[in-house]
């Protein structure tokens, strides 16, 4: 009787050519472990050429899942199994994966001419080059064409099912469920027969292989995770934020217009909302970014919530607007996924490097409010506090994610969206002030003294006729003004309506009261920074943490909080913008722990690091070696 054995954490790694299906491989397995129970974070990473050569490094796919019986918070650093389609899958992916880690690879592929073109001067699967690994090597493409065989595809058509063999084959090895993925292969193809049938085959030749050969001695059980009482479902960053607008524009009851240009990562935020018209929402493609900020601007001014999505390149082209956003005080979300730069940069990659660019890149003074999500499930309530900010302080609101955040996926626990808040546009109705007749008159600029907000007049509401526009407003009437004190009087009231939004404190997470170093982060790199931290506390380590969402304005303890330590260290995927602004605003000797590769920070790295510095600071000449802390089962556990 085969072996069964229970993991807490396994991290899985599929790699291939961008055809070979290596993101809807990972998807399904993902969406399985998540309705397993599992807790899951995941890492897909794509080529970041729209046509790369096939079977060359640049053109390598990989989908990296991390599913577990704890609560996790990184995709994981190093995979424990990596299935490579090919030579080039192999060679990209396998100096990250563990040591004895279990390797499963197509060797169809594996000709003379495929391994010169990834510079292998000889064959790894036979050059002994492998011996750390456990290698299974099987010609996937010949058995998966053996098994749609009656399907009467051509080799083409066969060989590309080979992803549903690889899926089926590690879903027996994990043990995890099928009839999901049958399901959603009957439904995907559904007008497609012979194809929806023949990857079905696969998928359960796959499992049928795992069952009756003898290649693997033992199976492998990941019991599902506790988690608090709810409906979860498996959302991904872009989806979360999409949802978010919608929940927030209906809170406020609002249309929601969305007014974009397509931009990797932040595409799919457009593509969601563009299937909800039923639920009243209004997407409209732009011919450039530029027209895509100025649509969201004017249905803002037309009284709808104007939002617009993009990425770097797109902030720096829709700056100016942003700034009349600012001028006229209307509400306006931008929501930045940022991506490697500079320029295009590497446009499927991550990085956190537009933060300087969305708080300071624009003309003159012209503050805006800035969130960062930390999580892709965090996306969804940072989208609606995007909105409400927006709405209730007319103003724009930079919200960042990153393509770590937009395209990764964990559980999300479904709200009761009874139990959000409802936010009140407070649409002027009737004048606010009267002439010097006593006749009254409706003043745009008269401010709420509470929130410092003007209000918002629909157009063609009648007695509220005015002006707004592009130049420098009167204080009170919105007429043009060139008046030196009027402008500064202007400047002043606008940074003060953002200096005074409500910003909940950060909350320190420092058990033991005692630590010396604290661990900075903003965005992404929670999960990160929270992963390392626990690890380090598990070595014997005394370490604090704090995460800030409000970028913009920053928490009123903030400053209090890192005085509080004898060293501040800021990990981030930059060179050290965040750590720049807290230098600057509090004076205090902030660190920057810089990474900027296109990958999220290494969980490993950091632990690494923050012992170095731990016991630099206690005096301590020992330290534990990254081996030491590389412990799996403490890797993201609580």
């Amino acid at each position: 009787m085969r072996q069964v054995r229970t993991l807490d954490r396994v991290v899985i790694r599929f790699a291939g050519d961008s055809g070979d299906g290596m993101q809807l491989t990972g998807d399904r397995f993902t969406a399985e472990s998540a309705s397993f129970g599992n807790d899951i974070s995941t890492l897909p990473n794509f080529p970041a050429e729209i046509r790369a050569p096939q079977g060359t490094l640049p053109g390598v796919s990989s989908f990296q899942l991390h599913f577990a019986n704890f609560d996790i918070v990184t995709p994981g650093d190093r995979p424990d199994v990596l299935v490579a389609m090919n030579p080039a899958a192999l060679k990209a992916n396998v100096a990250d994966l563990a040591r004895g880690g279990l390797i499963v690879v197509d060797t169809a592929d594996f000709t003379r001419r495929n391994l010169a073109r990834v510079n292998y001067e000889s064959n790894p699967l036979e050059d002994g080059s492998l011996e750390d690994y456990q290698v299974v090597a099987l010609d996937l493409t010949g058995l998966t064409m053996g098994a749609v065989a009656e399907f009467g595809l051509g080799r083409r058509d066969s060989s590309r099912a080979k992803n549903m063999f690889a899926l089926g084959l590690l879903s027996w090895l994990y043990s995890r469920p099928e009839e999901g993925t049958l399901r959603f292969l009957s439904q995907k193809f559904a007008d497609k027969p012979a194809i929806r049938d023949a990857n079905m085959a696969a998928f359960k030749a796959g499992v049928a292989y795992g069952e009756t050969t003898e290649t693997f001695a033992v199976r492998y059980e990941v019991a599902p995770a506790p988690m608090p009482k709810g409906e979860y479902r498996q959302i991904s960053g872009n989806l979360a934020t999409a949802y978010g607008l919608m929940v927030g524009a209906e809170k406020a009851g609002l249309t929601l217009f969305l007014g974009t240009y397509p931009i990797t990562p932040a595409s799919d935020i457009l593509h969601e909302l563009s299937r909800r018209k039923a639920h009243g929402v209004l997407t409209f493609q732009a011919e450039d970014e530029i027209s895509a900020v100025g649509a969201a601007l004017g249905a803002s001014f037309a009284g709808a919530l104007g939002v617009t999505s993009t990425s770097g390149p797109g902030m720096a082209l829709k700056a100016e607007t942003i700034g009349l956003g600012v001028m006229t005080e209307l509400p306006l979300v931008v929501v930045d996924v940022q991506r490697a730069g500079p320029s295009t940069g590497m446009p499927t990659k991550t990085e956190q490097a537009d933060l300087l660019q969305v708080m300071y890149g624009r003309n003159g003074e012209s503050p805006v409010a800035v969130l960062a999500a930390q999580s892709p499930s965090d996306c969804f309530d940072t989208a609606v506090e995007a909105v409400r900010i927006a709405v209730t302080y007319r103003t724009p609101v930079v919200m960042l994610s990153d393509g770590y955040l937009g395209n990764g996926a964990e559980p999300w626990r479904i709200p009761d969206l009874a139990s959000i808040p409802e936010i009140d546009p407070g649409f002027a109705t009737e004048p606010n002030s009267t002439d010097h007749n006593g006749d009254p008159i409706f003043l745009p600029y008269l401010r709420d003294p509470e929130t410092g907000a003007r209000p918002w007049a629909i157009p063609g509401t009648k007695g509220l006729e005015h002006r707004i526009g592009g130049i420098e407003k009167s204080a009170g009437t919105g007429n043009v003004s060139y008046v030196p004190g009027n402008h500064e009087a202007m400047v002043k009231a606008r940074q003060a309506k953002i200096d005074n939004i409500p910003v909940a404190d950060v909350v320190v997470d420092d058990p033991s009261g005692e630590a010396k170093l604290l661990v900075v982060g903003w965005g992404s790199s929670y999960g990160p920074i929270t992963a390392a931290v626990r690890r380090v506390r598990a070595a014997g380590r005394k370490v604090a943490q704090v995460h800030v969402r409000s970028i913009n304005p920053l928490p009123a303890n903030l400053g209090e909080v890192l005085r509080g330590y004898d060293k501040v260290l800021v990990p981030e995927m930059n060179l050290g913008q965040f750590t720049m602004i807290l230098r600057a605003r509090y004076l205090v000797d902030a660190e920057c722990w810089s990474r900027v590769r296109g990958l999220p920070i290494s969980l490993s790295e950091l632990a690494d690091d923050l012992v170095t510095r731990i016991d630099r600071l206690e005096g301590d000449a020992s330290s534990d070696t990254a081996d030491n802390l590389d412990t799996p089962d403490q890797e993201d556990a609580q």
